[in-house]
């Protein structure tokens, strides 16, 4: 981060993969979702915390391709308090920029129907209340789901060895065993790509609902 900073150029792969990921964050989740292309610099407010978010959950996920690691993230205490996070993150931005008052009226649809608009506006003000809880509900059960579901999967995998084993068959367990390591070599290349994607979809949808937020005429 200190290199970054004083704006000397990336060297080495290292560097330049690090860049790399910061310039993805930016350019293609940040600004499009939180200030568009009339207001870059509004977005560029809240690129450290996204950058922050997206390089720990990374490391989070990528810990359990080690052997004898594991996903800090495939516990749902964990991407809970994530969740968290980006919930104040959404409101509080939104809240920072508009105020409380105004925040709330903004939540508030002005519907023109005599008599009975008011009702269709309470209605429609308590789904949006209530959406804000899920929304980040979702984030947390949708992180922890996919992380904790892969590491499953190879664990039975490994397990058909030990299974294999108990039959005093060499054939047999030389089959499995061959069968289950190449699976497993097969489903962690899987994991990999899951554990980037799924770092992606968590940023995403945390840049997508502060621009909803920040922006709630659009």
């Amino acid at each position: 981060a200190r290199r970054a900073r004083s704006g000397e150029l990336p060297r080495g792969w290292r560097w330049n993969m690090f860049e790399s990921l910061l310039t993805f964050v930016r350019n293609e989740i940040a600004r499009p979702n939180l200030g568009g292309e009339q207001h870059p610099e509004e977005a560029d407010k809240y690129v450290p915390f996204l950058w922050t978010l997206f390089l720990f959950i990374l490391f989070c996920n990528l810990l359990g391709m080690f052997p004898f690691g594991g996903s800090p993230t495939s516990s749902i205490y964990m991407t809970g308090g994530l969740a968290i996070i980006a919930f104040f993150m959404i409101h509080g931005c939104a809240i920072a920029k508009m105020g409380p008052v105004h925040y709330v009226k903004s939540l508030w649809p002005h519907i023109d129907v005599p008599y009975v608009g008011w009702a269709f506006s309470l209605m429609i003000f308590t789904i949006e209340l209530a959406g804000s809880f899920i929304k980040s509900g979702v984030l947390a059960v949708r992180l922890f789901a996919n992380m904790f579901a892969g590491h499953l999967v190879l664990a039975f995998l490994i397990f058909f060895i030990f299974l294999a084993g108990q039959v005093n068959n060499p054939y047999l367990w030389g089959g499995v065993t061959l069968a289950s390591v190449l699976g497993v070599a097969a489903l962690s290349l899987l994991e990999l790509f899951v554990a980037f994607l799924q770092t992606y979809v968590f940023v995403f949808l945390t840049a997508l609902f502060m621009g909803m937020a920040l922006h709630p005429e659009h």
